[in-house]
C-alpha cells in the first residue's frame, strides 16, 4: 500500500514505522529470550571463564570451525554422545531484524561494515559477492529457497541414499516451510508452463525437470528460520557455542609420520588469543565447515596447500597438497528485469523452472519500492550490494556503485517498480581457484571464478537468455505490464536509467546474447569447491594426508547441489554426524 500526493511522506513514514513495529514484536515475541533456548552459546571471550587449558576434562571430542549451514546441524548431531565445541566468527542471528526478516534480505548484503552479517568481496572477475560471517552461515543471508538434489546427484557423491532420505527431513521438520505463492510467482509458474517448461510437478523438495513450487525457510510472517536453529537439537550439556571467534589456523604436532590436528587457535571479540585442545581419545577430531572459500583458506593459513605458496608467505608447511583451493566455481546468473504499471508484492524465489537446457530459472519482486528499508532498491540484482547488471565486470568499481546511488535519486519511482526473471547456470565447467593474499584470517583471499570461460557455459546462458524472453513476453506478464506503447516505452527507458538490464534487442544473434551474458553476469552465492574429494579429502571427508581432520562443506563439492544448494548443505551436516558417530559407536549410536 502506498499513498501519493501532498501527505505521502508523511503517511509512508508512519506506515513504515508501524511495518518495524509489528516485525520487532514478532522477531522477540516469536524467539522469547534466545539464551533461554540456547544457554551453550557466549561470546569468544568468555572461553577462559569455562575452559581450564590443557586439562583432559576440558578437552574437546570435536571441534567444529565455521557455524555455518553445515557446521549447525553437524554439531547439534555429534553432540547427542560427544563434547563439541563449535567456533564461529560472526555473531548470532536471532535478535537481527535485517537478517530475520524477508523485506530486509538485500540490507545484510548492502551492509560492508565490519560487524555486517556478510563480508563483501570482489572476484578478481570483477563480479562483487558475499561470503557469510554469523550463525548460521549462508542461511541468514539468502533467498531462502529450499529444494533436495536429485537422485543422481546422490548416487554421484556416493552417499547411502537411506540416510540421506533420512537427513532431509529432519532439517525440513524444524525450519522449512510452504510458501505462500505471491503473485509475481504465479506468473512465472503459468509462464513457464505457457512455454513448455512442464510438466507441473507442484509443491515438492524434489529435483525433477519441468516447473515446481519449493519449499522456503521463511515462514508467514516473512520471518527467517536459519541453520543456527537447528542447535535446538543439541544436548545442551555437551555443547559449546562460541560467536566471535575467529579461528586462526589449526595447530598440528608434527612429530609422527603423518601431521596429527591437536587444537584450534582463535581470537576472541577483543583481539585475545585462545587455544582449544581436541581430546586425545581415538576417534577425535576437528572438522572445518567455514564454506567453500573459508575452509581452503584455514587449510592454507594452517599449513596445508600448495608448497610455494605458503612459504611465500612464510607459513609452515604442514602438508604440500596443490589442489587446496583449486577448483573453485560459482554458478553465474543472469537476470532480465520486467517493469510494471502498478506496485508488485515483493517475493524471493518460491518458483523454479528446471530445464532441460541445462539452466534453472527462477523469480523475484518487489523489493524496489519497499519504503521502510532501502529506498529505490532492487533487491537481488541491484547497485548497493554490487549487482550492476547493466556494466561490464571489468567495469565495476566501488566508485561505480557511488555514483549511481546518488544519480537514482533523481529517477522516477516507477522505474523500480517490477521484479525479476533469473537464469542460473546449472552445471558450470569453467574454474577458479583461491589463493592467499595476506596471513590476517579477516581479510578475503583472492578469489577468481572464471565466468564463462568454458564455451559450454556460454551456450547455456545464451539458450537460458531466450527462454526468460519468452517469459517476459508471455500472456500471463501482461497482468503486469499491460499499458500502452508510450508507457511501455517510458518504462523501459526508465529502467536503464536505474541501472537495471533489461532484454537485449537482438535474441536472433547469438553473438550478441553472447556478449549480453559476459556482460551482465552477476552472482547468486551458490559457489563452491576448494577442498573436493579425492584431491583434498578422501570420500568420508577426512582430509588426506593428516590424521584428526575433517572438511564437511559445499567448499567438497564439484558441483552445486538442486537448484539451490542450502537443503543439501545443511542435509550433509546432518548425514555427516550421524555417520560419524556409526563409525565410531556403530549400534551404540542410536541412530
Amino acid at each position: 500500500m502506498a499513498v501519493v500526493g501532498p501527505l505521502s511522506v508523511i503517511f509512508n513514514l508512519l506506515l513504515s514505522l508501524l511495518v518495524c513495529h509489528l516485525h520487532f514484536t514478532i522477531l522477540i515475541q516469536g524467539e522469547g529470550r534466545w539464551e533461554d533456548k540456547y544457554p551453550f552459546i557466549r561470546e569468544a571471550s568468555t572461553f577462559s571463564s569455562f575452559s581450564d587449558f590443557g586439562n583432559y576434562k576440558n578437552s574437546y571430542d570435536y571441534i567444529i570451525v565455521g557455524g555455518g549451514t553445515a557446521g549447525c546441524p553437524l554439531a547439534a548431531t555429534l553432540s547427542t554422545k560427544f563434547r563439541v565445541l563449535l567456533v564461529e566468527r560472526g555473531g548470532v542471528p536471532f535478535t537481527n531484524a535485517n537478517v530475520s526478516f524477508m523485506q530486509n534480505f538485500h540490507i545484510s548484503l548492502a551492509d560492508t561494515s565490519s560487524t555486517s552479517a556478510s563480508q563483501f568481496f570482489v572476484s578478481t572477475d570483477g563480479v562483487f559477492n558475499s561470503r557469510a560471517r554469523i550463525l548460521g552461515g549462508a542461511t541468514c543471508i539468502n533467498a531462502g529457497f529450499y529444494t533436495r538434489a536429485g537422485p543422481s546427484y546422490i548416487e554421484k557423491a556416493g552417499w547411502d541414499s537411506k540416510l540421506v532420505n533420512e537427513s532431509y527431513p529432519w532439517v525440513e521438520k524444524q525450519i522449512v516451510q510452504r510458501p505462500n505463492l505471491a503473485p509475481w510467482q504465479e506468473a512465472v509458474r503459468e509462464s513457464l508452463l505457457e512455454i513448455g517448461i512442464s510438466p507441473f510437478n507442484g509443491f515438492t523438495y524434489d529435483h525433477i525437470y519441468g516447473t515446481k513450487v519449493g519449499g522456503t525457510i521463511f515462514d508467514h510472517y516473512g520471518r527467517r528460520h536459519s541453520a543456527a536453529e537447528l542447535l535446538a537439537s543439541a544436548n545442551p550439556n555437551k555443547l559449546d557455542v562460541l560467536v566471535h571467534a575467529t579461528v586462526q589456523k589449526i595447530d598440528f604436532d608434527t612429530s609422527g609420520k603423518k601431521p596429527r590436528a591437536v587444537g584450534v587457535i582463535f581470537k576472541d571479540e577483543n583481539g585475545k588469543v585462545h587455544k582449544a585442545f581436541l581430546s586425545t581419545r581415538k576417534g577425535s577430531e576437528i572438522i572445518v565447515s567455514s564454506g567453500a572459500i573459508g575452509s581452503p583458506h584455514i587449510l592454507m593459513l594452517s599449513g596445508i596447500g600448495p608448497k610455494a605458496e605458503l612459504e611465500k608467505f612464510n607459513i609452515t608447511v604442514v602438508l604440500d597438497n596443490k589442489f587446496v583451493g583449486q577448483g573453485m566455481s560459482d554458478n553465474p546468473l543472469n537476470t532480465i528485469f520486467v517493469p510494471t504499471n502498478r506496485p508488485v508484492e515483493q517475493s524471493l524465489i518460491q518458483t523454479v523452472g528446471i530445464t532441460k537446457k541445462g539452466v534453472y530459472i527462477e523469480a523475484s519482486s518487489g523489493f524496489g519500492q519497499s519504503g521502510d528499508s532501502i529506498s529505490c532498491h532492487h533487491g537481488v540484482a541491484s547497485a548497493e550490494i554490487g549487482q550492476l547488471s547493466t556494466i561490464p565486470p571489468k567495469q565495476r568499481t566501488v566508485e561505480a556503485i557511488e555514483a549511481y546511488r546518488r544519480s537514482k535519486k533523481n529517477i522516477p519511482h516507477e522505474a523500480f517498480r517490477g521484479g525479476f526473471i533469473l537464469e542460473k547456470i546449472a552445471l558450470p565447467l569453467s574454474r577458479g581457484n583461491i589463493s592467499l593474499v595476506t596471513t590476517n584470517p579477516d581479510d578475503n583471499p583472492s578469489i577468481t571464478f572464471n565466468y564463462f570461460s568454458h564455451p559450454r557455459d556460454l551456450k547455456r546462458c545464451v539458450d537460458g537468455i531466450r527462454i526468460m524472453e519468452k517469459i517476459a513476453k508471455s500472456k500471463h506478464f501482461t497482468n503486469f505490464t499491460q499499458c500502452n506503447k508510450e508507457t511501455l516505452d517510458r518504462l523501459l527507458n526508465m529502467s536503464v536509467q536505474a541501472n537495471v538490464n533489461l532484454i537485449p534487442k537482438h535474441t536472433h544473434n547469438t553473438e550478441s546474447l553472447e556478449q549480453f551474458c559476459k556482460d551482465t553476469v552477476i552472482t547468486i552465492w551458490h559457489y563452491h569447491g576448494g577442498c573436493q574429494v579425492g584431491k583434498v579429502i578422501a570420500p568420508d571427508h577426512k582430509v588426506l594426508g593428516v590424521h584428526r581432520l575433517r572438511v564437511i562443506d559445499g567448499s567438497t563439492f564439484k558441483e552445486s547441489p538442486g537448484t539451490n544448494p542450502q537443503a543439501t548443505v545443511m542435509m550433509m551436516g546432518r548425514y555427516m554426524g550421524v555417520k560419524i558417530l556409526r563409525e565410531r559407536l556403530g549400534k551404540a549410536a542410536g541412530l
